[in-house]
């Protein structure tokens, strides 16, 4: 016997996915076996009790679950089910009409159960049941869920476009990685499908629900003629034998379907996703004494109104009463509790020391007091889990590892304000409030929100800080919605970007070096620090990143140095080379894959005289005014080619390119310059718009 137990168990082992695969198709096959084939009652018995076990274990699963996904497969249950049920009321009816005049029991025990013990054997009592829970099934239960599920389905579609907005910005923000947003973007679709697929799946329940109305009546006729013709019974025969059998038969299927009902119901009407309904219930309604004392103090008085069920409605009022008085001493001790004692120092006028003085962090974030919460980890803080990944996602964009960031309160700011600073020095500062959301209009949103108005910080986008409740409509209407944490780690990100050149120390420059070592090791020993110092490869990193050209190449950076380092040990020119040298990743960083280049040119006489000017042997010599102008100009093109959807690129003659990207950087700050060198081979160009054209 053990080693016919084992072989099978070896034999399921890997047939069990096999198996299971099988299942669905070989129930639907059963169900509807059992709408042709004949079943004795015994199975009838055994089909009806799995019937109602089923109905029960789904309404359980429904009140446990905490996310709507946790109960995908719902709708196909629903619909197997509902399968089951009307394949039993099939075989059911058969059983009823053929054997009904020989007695109570000739359907199987659990509907003469049914008929007996739950009406009474009383057949209008069952009617009058039966139509009670029809009309609770039909009218109450399932319409209001239809409704939900209708509601719930359209708006999740709505939705759909916000939220994969959101998710993009947390990935360029370098808040997730490609793993994460694959997986919350495929939560979102699934979301939908579950919403959409309830949708139908509630006309299941209501056609069940009519389905069971119809087979009632339709059993209560034929039965009673065939009684009464047939078999020649009396009409009070008839009506004791088949009408009792057939609410019985009706009653058994109502309660399934009732379960499923309301385990539908259940399930799309739950808002959250941090806790199962009961969970919910027992924090919301019953937590609060004040709402507990009041309750009672109302029943207590009903409970002395002469003729009233005194004693029901006062023992009611003294449970109520005594659990406000139960929870309001919970609260009252917790807060008695004294607070931990800070340690105490050890001397009360200590000497000053070299530890007393502090060095300046090369990237910080002071926080007021209300948004200390964002990076406190017992209160559910996640700025510090998001700094992680904007640090991260920088490396791998960039190119090398940026200094940690250190994060201080400051009494000094607005309760809800931040600062970043760099070296000491203020680069960016904002407000956050948390348990709000800022709905970020991306330049499509045209229906109002209530809320503060504000601008994103980041990148200067008009936003509205709002409640959570508004996340759904904000996003329908096209707004992005973030939440406080990932408006400071955006913001952060963002100046890690612009102020890549200034983050990338000596320090930095040795320890990218060492990492590179690890991958090219002799390529790097010929070149640093023999021919180029670790001084001028940190001088010719930094002016590549205040161009915005990462630096994520470094093996090819390194082989442009060893070809010019020979020639030339101008940090400047060699910046110029190794932008020549990689040109084709430049060029994909700013227009991606397309060949076809839009960009911005300067008018034939202004970048004569430009190119005049600024390579005059007397030193670069431009006219105030005519810089001004030509800042001015510059940026108005810049926004044109951007609300175009187009890199804002400007394209000079390789002599005056570094002088033009210094000159217009402060007007233009997000214009780039290239030099007609730095356009491939395999690419072409096209005049977008030109500079100091006149119209």
């Amino acid at each position: 016997m053990t080693s016919m137990l084992t072989q099978t168990q070896a034999w399921l082992g890997p047939n069990a996915k096999a198996i299971r695969s099988m299942m669905a198709p070989l129930v639907v096959v059963m169900i509807l076996a059992m709408m042709v084939l004949p079943l004795p009652p015994i199975a009838l018995d055994l089909l009806f009790t799995f019937n109602i076990a089923m109905a029960l274990m789904v309404m359980m699963v429904a009140a446990y679950m905490v996310k709507p996904l946790d109960f995908a497969a719902f709708p196909s249950v629903i619909l197997l089910t509902t399968l089951l049920r009307l394949s039993l009321n099939v075989a059911s009816t058969r059983v009823v009409l053929l054997e009904g005049h020989t007695g109570a029991g000739a359907a199987g025990a659990v509907i003469e159960s049914f008929g007996h013990f739950l009406i009474g054997g009383n057949f209008a009592v069952g009617l009058i049941v039966f139509a009670i829970l029809v009309v609770i099934n039909f009218i109450v239960v399932t319409k209001g869920a239809e409704r939900i599920a209708e509601v719930g389905a359209r708006f999740t579609l709505d939705a759909m476009p916000g939220k994969q907005m959101a998710i993009d910005a947390d990935l360029n923000a370098g808040l997730i990685d490609d793993k994460e947003a694959k997986r919350r973007r495929l939560e979102v679709g699934e979301e939908a499908e579950f919403f959409g697929s309830m949708d139908g799946a509630s006309k299941y329940v209501r056609g069940d629900a009519m389905a069971g109305l119809l087979i009632l009546f339709i059993n209560i006729i034929g039965g009673f003629v065939i009684g009464v013709v047939q078999h020649d019974l009396t009409a009070s025969q008839a009506a004791n034998s088949y009408i009792l059998l057939a609410v019985g038969d009706a009653l058994v299927a109502q309660i399934p379907a009732l379960l499923i009902s309301v385990a539908a119901a259940m399930v799309v009407s739950r808002v959250g996703k941090s806790e199962d309904v009961g969970s919910q219930i027992a924090r919301q309604v019953f937590s609060s004494p004040k709402t507990l004392a009041i309750t009672a103090g109302v029943i207590g008085m009903l409970g002395v109104i002469p003729g009233m069920p005194n004693l029901v409605f006062l023992s009611l009022a003294g449970g109520f009463g005594y659990s406000a008085w139960w929870m309001r001493e919970r609260d009252r001790k917790a807060a008695l509790i004294p607070p931990p004692r800070p340690a105490e120092a050890a001397q009360a006028n200590p000497e000053a020391t070299w530890d007393d003085l502090m060095p300046v962090d090369t990237l910080g974030l002071e926080v007021g007091y209300r948004l200390i919460s964002l990076v406190d980890k017992a209160r559910q803080g996640d700025l510090l889990g998001r700094i992680k990944g904007v640090r991260k996602k920088f490396a791998q964009d960039v190119g090398f590892l940026p200094p940690p960031v250190h994060i201080r309160d400051n009494l000094e700011l607005k309760p809800s304000g931040y600062r970043l600073t760099l070296r000491g020095a203020v680069v960016g500062e904002g407000d956050a409030y948390p348990g709000m959301l800022l709905a970020i209009n991306p330049g499509g949103a045209t229906t109002p929100l209530i809320g503060t108005k504000t601008t994103d910080p980041a990148f200067g986008l008009p936003a509205v800080w709002i409640e959570e409740r508004q996340r759904e409509s904000a996003q329908m209407a096209g707004f992005t919605v973030v939440d406080c944490s990932t408006v400071v780690a955006t913001h952060l990100s963002h100046l890690m970007q612009l102020h890549a050149a200034r983050l990338l120390g000596r320090v930095e420059t040795q320890q990218l070096v060492e990492h590179v070592t690890k991958l090219a090791p002799k390529l790097i020993e010929d070149v640093v620090p023999k021919m180029v110092g670790i001084a001028a490869l940190q001088k010719i990193l930094q002016l590549l990143l205040e161009e915005g050209v990462h630096i994520r190449d470094m093996r090819s950076i390194v082989e442009s140095l060893a070809e010019a380092a020979a020639t030339t040990t101008d940090p400047a020119e060699l910046a110029r080379r190794i932008r020549i040298h990689l040109a084709p990743s430049i060029v994909q960083q700013l227009y991606g894959p397309t060949k076809e280049l839009d960009v911005i040119a300067l008018e034939p006489e202004l970048e004569r005289m430009v190119t005049q000017a600024l390579n005059s042997p007397h030193g670069a010599a431009l006219d105030p005014f005519v810089a001004e102008t030509l800042g001015k100009s510059a940026a108005d093109s810049a926004k044109r080619q951007e609300d175009l959807g187009l890199p804002a690129c400007l394209l000079v003659p390789d002599m005056i390119r570094a002088p033009m990207a210094r000159l217009l950087k402060r007007a233009a700050p997000r214009l780039r310059v290239l030099a007609h060198s730095e356009i491939p081979e395999t690419h072409s160009i096209r005049i977008a718009s030109i500079i100091g054209a006149t119209s």
